[in-house]
């Protein structure tokens, strides 16, 4: 089974197009160093919660709004490696700073159990 990384992030309203472009560049070096898909997705039914949420976990303000993402590698060893090039490529340095508050960033790696 392919292995997943997932992240969620709150992005200015104002930065669509920044984080578009940002997530673009990042991408392109996933690929190459083995990701199989990176996709992105712009919240627009993300319901605040009042227990636990999208909205409340990145702690979400405003004039934000919460972005999922995730990227999909052949295995988890695939993943490993290509996120250790990556971090060695000075192409990384090169994308720019993030559009978004990378502190309040939620991400994790998961092992896929079921893809119907």
């Amino acid at each position: 089974m392919p292995y997943v990384d997932g992240f969620v992030a709150a992005v200015p309203n104002a930065n669509r197009d920044a984080y578009q472009a940002h997530a673009a560049r990042v991408a392109a070096l996933f690929r190459e160093f083995g990701a199989l898909r990176v996709v992105e997705t712009w919240g627009n039914d993300v319901p605040e919660g009042k227990v636990t949420s999208f909205p409340l976990a990145v702690q979400r303000t405003e004039d934000e709004v919460v972005v999922f993402s995730w990227v999909e590698w052949p295995s988890k060893e695939v993943r490993d490696a290509g996120w250790q090039a990556m971090m060695q490529d000075p192409r990384m340095a090169e994308t720019g700073e993030m559009p978004f508050d990378g502190k309040r960033m939620i991400y994790g790696g998961f092992e896929m159990i079921m893809d119907q």
